[in-house]
């Protein structure tokens, strides 16, 4: 699979719904920093009952 932003080789390939978007390396971690700068990640790990220990 082929990064959806780039024609690099994708790394991880997250799927929704039946949906798969490939991501590259560096793709992947800005659009992880942008998840980051919202709500939605705090909302994701409550979805998927992320604890993590301190």
């Amino acid at each position: 699979m082929r990064c959806h932003y780039c024609d690099r080789e994708a790394t991880f390939a997250p799927e929704k719904g039946g949906v798969r978007v490939g991501l590259c390396d560096r793709h992947f971690r800005e659009q992880f920093e942008n998840l980051a700068e919202t709500d939605a990640l705090a909302s994701l790990r409550q979805e998927l009952d992320v604890d993590r220990p301190e």
